[in-house]
Formats: structure tokens, C-alpha cells, sequence
């Protein structure tokens, strides 16, 4: 999988408090060694969507990462909220994540990320097109 980093989007991500972004970077690059399994080696586009770091690969719904001033113990990684991406997640690791509505997997800046599980959804959201008519993604 080709990409390039986006000047812009590491820009954003050097605003946050340190110990966020070194989270938020480990996120990034889980998506893109995730990203660097598909099969189809296609272009995985680093872009701002809202002003957040956010990816998408062809056939794939948008990856959106964050940290909020709001809320400055926790980010996210964020999902299209009209995809089934989400209710999934919470079908197959409902005991591994906190979830924020239809939309969110919330992290808590003090706690470990079960990265295998995360990998796995990040991998059903980079290629969701395709796989959107199966029951549970294909899980």
C-alpha cells in the first residue's frame, strides 16, 4: 500500500499534549501497517476530514483519528456513523472497548490498547465496501 504523509495532518497531530499524541501516532501507524495487509495495494489516502487525521483506502469507509479539548483524558479513532462498521465492533469486541454511539471507539489516555482486536476493526473499516453485504462484515 502507497502513501504519503500528509505535512497538514502531522501538523495537527504535533498540537496535541504529548502523551496523546504519542497515542494518537501509534494509532496512525496501526492503520497504515493494517492498511499495508489488504490484498489490493491500492493508494491509502492521509488527509483532514473536520480537521482530524483521517484515511481511506479504495473500497473502504473512512478512519478518522482525534483527540478532543473537551474531553483531554481520552481520543478516539472515529467510523462513518451510517456504516454498520460500529454495531459490529460492539457485536465482537463489546468487552474490549468503550464505544461512543454509532460512530467511535473512545480510549482512555492512562490505558492500554487491545491493538490485536483494534487491528482487526480498523482492517473491516479499509475494506468495508466490499464486505458490507456479509453478516458481521465477515468477521
Amino acid at each position: 500500500m502507497n502513501m504519503q504523509d500528509n505535512p497538514e495532518v502531522l501538523e495537527v497531530i504535533n498540537t496535541y499534549p504529548n502523551p496523546v499524541k504519542e497515542k494518537i501516532l501509534v494509532l496512525r501507524q496501526l492503520i497504515i501497517e493494517t492498511a499495508n495487509s489488504l490484498e489490493d495495494k491500492s493508494e491509502l489516502q492521509e488527509t483532514l476530514k473536520w480537521g482530524e487525521p483521517s484515511y481511506l483506502a479504495e473500497q473502504g469507509s473512512t478512519v478518522r483519528i482525534a483527540w478532543k479539548a473537551s474531553k483531554p483524558d481520552q481520543y478516539g479513532i472515529y467510523f462513518h456513523c451510517k456504516t454498520r462498521l460500529v454495531d459490529t465492533f460492539k457485536e465482537l469486541y463489546g468487552d474490549k472497548f468503550k464505544f461512543e454511539g454509532n460512530r467511535a471507539i473512545i480510549f482512555s489516555v492512562d490505558n492500554e490498547v487491545p491493538q490485536a482486536e483494534l487491528q482487526h476493526c480498523i482492517l473491516l473499516s479499509l475494506k468495508y465496501h466490499r464486505i458490507k453485504h456479509q453478516p458481521l462484515l465477515g468477521a
